[in-house]
């Protein structure tokens, strides 16, 4: 997708440990149109498939996620990563951060996650695959069957992309980083 293509390169920072920074269009400020034009573009990416919900992970997935379901006319399911009080009938799964280098344990109700759904994931970025993976391990729990996964970004020069394929995960990416080496964005 050109136009994303364009930002990164524009307005992304490139920090030592790979990782990239775009902070002040995708997942800190955000660009509202540029939103529409990647929601859309997942839209047209996923429209043959038998999709009832878009899943998400808080926090940078969920302006996508809601502009894609608001498209297709889905329901939008947000797995969080603190515990909330209120929370009932609760799925959970250990997901590490690579930005933040940290765990967390994710958390999803089964009210909002059953046998009955086939989703799609919508995020900010696939790296090592981390986050991914919790909410394959989620869905599995749940019963409910993974359609594909959608990424804003993916850095191809790690594991993530690797990994779905080898879990049979159907993705796509919007926009590919080949390469941070020496803090140069090289993009596919």
């Amino acid at each position: 997708m050109d136009l994303l293509k364009e930002r990164i390169i524009q307005d992304g920072k490139c920090y030592q440990g790979g990782i990239l920074k775009v902070d002040s269009f995708i997942n800190h400020q955000m660009d509202p149109n540029l939103m529409m034009e990647l929601a859309k573009e997942f839209v047209k990416l996923f429209s043959d498939l038998n999709i009832n919900k878009i899943i998400t992970i808080e926090a940078s997935g969920i302006a996508p996620a809601i502009l894609v379901g608001y498209i297709m006319q889905l329901p939008v399911v947000f797995i969080k990563k603190k515990q909330p009080k209120t929370m009932e009938n609760m799925l959970t799964s250990v997901v590490h951060s690579f930005t933040k280098d940290r765990d967390y344990t994710v958390c999803i109700s089964s009210d909002f996650l059953t046998e009955k759904d086939h989703v799609l994931f919508i995020d900010d970025f696939l790296a090592n695959g981390n986050a991914s993976m919790g909410v394959i391990d989620l869905c599995k729990q749940a019963g409910s069957k993974i359609e594909a996964m959608g990424f804003i970004i993916e850095k191809a020069f790690q594991n993530g992309g690797k990994t779905l394929r080898a879990n049979g995960i159907r993705y796509e990416a919007l926009a590919t980083v080949k390469s941070l080496d020496n803090c140069k964005i090289v993009l596919e």
